[in-house]
């Protein structure tokens, strides 16, 4: 049930939030009350394998992740792009954290006793929860710490190599748990020769670097964390 969770929190708040679902959030309550429902909706589905009488905690879960969305629609703070997506991502997880523990799923000290135990019998969420994190929730960290670190601003998601980067960094983690550490290079290699050309001298270049440099980085880093499992 723990990792599972944390899964339907991918699922929910980024494989299922479409660009225009993003930007309709972003400017309108409406927005934020469609997704809410979504996270709500998916929250429950993955809820039923495990105990279907859990319903409160989503419940529970879907209320603090609309109000900790309308929020931050109705204030702005004044940080950062990226420590505004971190703190938004925390909170998130704090919430889930709480709702597996009240719920008595989680008890943190027996966790930290028996997590290679954990593991070991959730294998497949284990590494369903890495090849969702890589897709949508990884190409929305890449943005956010592109634009963050390089320009200070907030991320443009508008291009169209949304979904060849997916591919990429799922080819990568495969590759990288599989041990082929020389293939990774050869996933990037064609969209570097067929890209680079038309952004080299454009403003643009040290944003596309920083995206490629980060993707990279996380598909090695959950292809190396399957192979710790």
């Amino acid at each position: 049930m723990i990792i599972a969770m944390f899964l339907a929190h991918l699922v929910g708040d980024y494989i299922l939030q479409w660009n225009s679902l993003a930007a309709w959030k972003s400017r309108d309550m409406k927005g934020v009350i469609v997704h809410c429902l979504v996270v709500l909706v998916v929250t429950w589905l993955f809820i039923l394998p495990f105990n279907a009488s859990w319903w409160p905690w989503v419940v529970f879960i879907g209320i603090m992740h609309f109000l900790i969305d309308a929020v931050q629609l109705r204030i702005k703070l004044p940080i950062p792009e990226l420590a505004r997506f971190g703190l938004d991502q925390l909170a998130h997880f704090i919430v889930i954290t709480i709702a597996l523990a009240g719920g008595g799923y989680l008890d943190l000290a027996a966790l930290l006793q028996s997590s290679q135990t954990i593991l070991q019998s959730d294998l497949l969420l284990i590494y369903l929860l890495g090849y969702a994190f890589v897709t949508m929730p990884a190409w929305v960290l890449v943005k956010f710490t592109a634009y963050g670190l390089v320009q200070g601003a907030a991320p443009q998601f508008g291009d169209s190599s949304k979904y060849l980067g997916i591919m990429e960094r799922l080819l990568m983690t495969t590759f990288v748990a599989l041990g082929e550490y020389l293939l990774v290079p050869i996933v990037i290699l064609p969209r570097l020769l067929m890209e680079w050309p038309q952004v080299a001298d454009d403003e643009r270049a040290p944003v596309y670097l920083a995206e490629l440099l980060t993707s990279v980085i996380l598909a090695v880093v959950v292809g190396v964390l399957f192979r710790l499992v």
